[in-house]
C-alpha cells in the first residue's frame, strides 16, 4: 500500500479533489411530525398490518382451523389458537407450551386474571396486530398487563400511546399510574405523575386514590411528598419571580432618576423642555416626578415617624447614591451626601445594602448603565 505524506505538495488544497458538501439539513418539525405519523397509524383500521394481511390473520384465528392450543380463561372460557402463531410472537407462551407435556397434539394453557374477552383481543393481537378501538377503549389497562407478563412490547407501546391520547384521565390514573409501576412503563408512569400533581384535589377524591390508600400506602406517601414538593417549588419559583421584578422595577427607576435630573422629562428638568407631553420611554419617570413633587412640598417628613411617601424616596436617593459611579458629576440630588453617610453605617446595614445593591444590578442585562456600578464589583 501506498505511504501518503500529508505534508506534501500532493495533498494541498489545491491539488485535493474534495467530495462536495451534504445538503443543508430540511427544517422540520420532528416532534409534530412523530405525533402525526403515530395517530395516522392508531387511526389507519387500527392496525400494523396491510388490510390483505390482516384479513387472513383474522380469519385464521376466528375460525382456528388447524388449532392446537387451548387457552383456558376465566369464567371457564376457552380459546383456541396456533401454537406457531402465538409462539413466534411471546416467547413466555412458547416456555409455557413447553411445559405442558400431557397432550403432544394439544397443547393447554391458561391466562387467568382477566377478562376472557380481554384475553381474547390479546390472542387476536398476536395474529394480526389489529384491534378494535372499542376494545382498547374496554380493556386497555388489561392489555397493558398482558403485554407486560406475555412479554409484547408492540402491544404495551400501542396502550401506552392510546393512555396518553385518549384514555388517561383523572378517575383512573392512579390505577394507570400503579400499574405503569408494575408493568415497567416508565414515560406512562410520568405522564400519569403530572396528572396527579397538577389535579392532586381532584384526583385525591376518587376511588383509586382510596384503594391505593389501602392497599400501598407508602407509595400514596411517596405520591404526598411529590405533592408537597411540587407545590414548594411552585412557590419559590413564583417568589423569586416577584423578586426579580422587584429589582428590575428598582433598576428602572434607577435609570429613570439620572434621566429626569439630568436630561430632564415632562415637569421636573434642569432646563427647559419644549415638548413637556413627550414620551420619555422610561416607564418609571412619572412616578418619580409624583415623589420628587410630593416630597419637595411635603410638610411632614420632618415630623418623627414622618411620611411614608417620602420616606420611600429617601429610599431611593440612597439606592441611586450606593450604585452612581461619579457622585461629583451626578445630577441626583443628595447623591454626594448619601456617599457620606455610608460611612457611618453599621457592619449590619451596610451588608444589607451591599446584597439589594447586587441583586438590583444583577437582574439586568450584560453592559448596564454606564453611570452604574458593574454587578460584579458589588460583593458582601
Amino acid at each position: 500500500m501506498k505511504n501518503i505524506n500529508v505534508y506534501s505538495p500532493e495533498c494541498s488544497p489545491e491539488n485535493v479533489s474534495l467530495p462536495p458538501p451534504p445538503p443543508p439539513p430540511v427544517k422540520s418539525n420532528s416532534g409534530t411530525e412523530l405525533k402525526k405519523s403515530t395517530d395516522m397509524l392508531l387511526q389507519k383500521c387500527n392496525s400494523f398490518a396491510s388490510k390483505a394481511t390482516r384479513d387472513s390473520w383474522d380469519r385464521m384465528f376466528d375460525e382456528a382451523h388447524g388449532a392446537d392450543v387451548l387457552i383456558h380463561t376465566d369464567d371457564n372460557g376457552l380459546i383456541y389458537a396456533h401454537s406457531n402463531v402465538i409462539a413466534m410472537a411471546s416467547d413466555v407462551i412458547r416456555g409455557m407450551m413447553k411445559q405442558d407435556k400431557k397432550k403432544p397434539h394439544r397443547k393447554s394453557i391458561s391466562i387467568l386474571g382477566v377478562p376472557h374477552d380481554a384475553v381474547r383481543v390479546f390472542i387476536r393481537f398476536l395474529y394480526s396486530s389489529c384491534y378494535e378501538k372499542q376494545d382498547m377503549e374496554d380493556f386497555a389497562i388489561h392489555l397493558l398487563v398482558l403485554s407486560h407478563v406475555y412479554v409484547v412490547p408492540h402491544l404495551k407501546r400501542v396502550c401506552e400511546s392510546h393512555f396518553e391520547n385518549t384514555l388517561l384521565n383523572k378517575e383512573n390514573v392512579i390505577d394507570v399510574f400503579q400499574l405503569a409501576l408494575l408493568c415497567d412503563a416508565p414515560r406512562l408512569a410520568l405522564l400519569c405523575h403530572r396528572m396527579i400533581v397538577n389535579s392532586f384535589e381532584e384526583v385525591s377524591t376518587s376511588e383509586g386514590w382510596l384503594a391505593m390508600k389501602q392497599s400501598h400506602p407508602s407509595l400514596q406517601k411517596e405520591l404526598l411528598r411529590s405533592v408537597s414538593y411540587e407545590l414548594n417549588s411552585l412557590k419559590a419559583k413564583s417568589r423569586k419571580q416577584k423578586e426579580i421584578q422587584t429589582y428590575t422595577q428598582l433598576y428602572d427607576a434607577m435609570e429613570a432618576f439620572v434621566h429626569i435630573c439630568r436630561d430632564g422629562c415632562r415637569e421636573i428638568s434642569p432646563t427647559k423642555i419644549e415638548n413637556p407631553h413627550a414620551s420619555c420611554g422610561f416607564q418609571a419617570c412619572n412616578g418619580l416626578e409624583q415623589l420628587l413633587k410630593h416630597m419637595a412640598g411635603c410638610k411632614l417628613r420632618s415630623i418623627p415617624g414622618g411620611c411614608s411617601r417620602c420616606k420611600r424616596m429617601w429610599q431611593l436617593l440612597e439606592l441611586h447614591s450606593r450604585i452612581c459611579v461619579d457622585s461629583e458629576q451626578c445630577k441626583v440630588p443628595l447623591c454626594g451626601d448619601f456617599k457620606e453617610r455610608m460611612k457611618k453605617q453599621s457592619r449590619k446595614d451596610e451588608k444589607r445594602w451591599k446584597l439589594l445593591v447586587k441583586n438590583v444590578l444583577s437582574t439586568k442585562r450584560i453592559g448596564g448603565s454606564p453611570y452604574f456600578l458593574e454587578a460584579i464589583d458589588v460583593t458582601l
